[in-house]
């Protein structure tokens, strides 16, 4: 998959994609079902996505709220055939940019895309004037054919990114991913912390979460992807999501303790799927009491990931 961030003087060979245009903030299967409307048409599969997200570029002291970062999002999208990843930069420049000129500069002349799938509620240009149905009309006469896909349901509810997000600050992992359609997961590079957890006899790769919503705090059961590096590979392991109260005040971060590994992870990239909340985060009366729980954590999420 190639990725891109700019629209203009784009080689000739990544023009006359179908794509798939939207935010995509967790792949869900809504989303999903956009992209395979795209990728019905004769042409390579791309995708019009933003970065950062318009949201954050126009609130950026708002309460963060992605459910992946730009790497977690484009794994997974490379996931589903997609062969071109267009990052347009959400700028100044951008957002103020009208719903025809977004459409002839950027998705005609600038791309040259031959098809272009958005969702229904799809929204563009400055003020966000232009809707599906606008860029359906300017499509014609910017030369690329449009397809408006409806929004998905599953037993009657919607699949959102806010449903998403409501399912997972409630602890409700299983019911995000039925949503999602994979797991929810946590990427980025491991990170060097206090490590108190390699002196209590429990290693962690950690991780931060800055810009990312943060599910309910505690105890997760975790299916582990190390990326990058000489252990590359799949494993379980339990992940404690939280601020660490046991150590004083704290931002909050991922540790994870991944089952039977050795070696130094620090710099690698790590995908971290969150699959049962096994209990919240809690300061204990002491190290004994905390490393007493970290076992009976372990144990626990064994059982989980062993009935998968």
């Amino acid at each position: 998959m190639q990725t891109i961030s700019n629209w203009q003087g784009l080689s000739p060979a990544l023009r006359g994609a179908s794509v798939a245009m939207g935010n995509f903030d967790g792949v869900h299967l809504g989303h999903r079902s956009v992209i395979t409307l795209a990728q019905a048409q004769p042409a390579p599969l791309g995708i019009v996505t933003f970065e950062p997200h318009p949201r954050a570029f126009f609130a950026p002291t708002a309460a963060p709220f992605r459910l992946m970062n730009a790497e977690a999002r484009a794994h997974r999208l490379e996931k589903l055939g997609v062969e071109v990843l267009c990052e347009l930069r959400f700028d100044a420049r951008l957002a103020a940019m009208g719903a025809e000129a977004f459409a002839q500069d950027v998705l005609g002349a600038g791309l040259g895309v031959s098809h272009v799938t958005v969702g229904t509620d799809f929204r563009f240009g400055k003020g966000r004037v232009g809707s599906a149905e606008t860029l359906a009309r300017l499509g014609g006469a910017c030369g690329f054919g449009v397809t408006i896909a409806p929004l998905l349901q599953i037993d009657g509810v919607e699949v959102s990114s806010t449903a998403i997000r409501t399912a997972l600050s409630e602890g409700r992992p299983r019911d995000a991913a039925a949503m999602l359609g994979h797991w929810h997961r946590i990427e980025g590079a491991v990170e060097h912390g206090a490590k108190r957890g390699r002196a209590l006899g429990y290693p962690t790769a950690n991780m931060g979460l800055a810009g990312l919503h943060l599910p309910r705090l505690g105890v997760y059961a975790a299916r582990v992807d190390v990326l990058t590096g000489a252990q590359a590979g799949s494993y379980d392991g339990v992940a404690s999501l939280g601020v660490r109260p046991m150590f004083g005040e704290n931002a909050p971060n991922l540790e994870t303790h991944i089952f039977d590994f050795g070696g130094d992870l620090y710099g690698q990239h790590l995908s971290v799927a969150l699959i049962d909340f096994l209990r919240p985060e809690a300061k204990f009366a002491s190290l004994a009491a905390l490393i007493q729980q970290i076992k009976a954590d372990c144990a626990a999420a064994r059982s989980c990931l062993t009935a998968l």
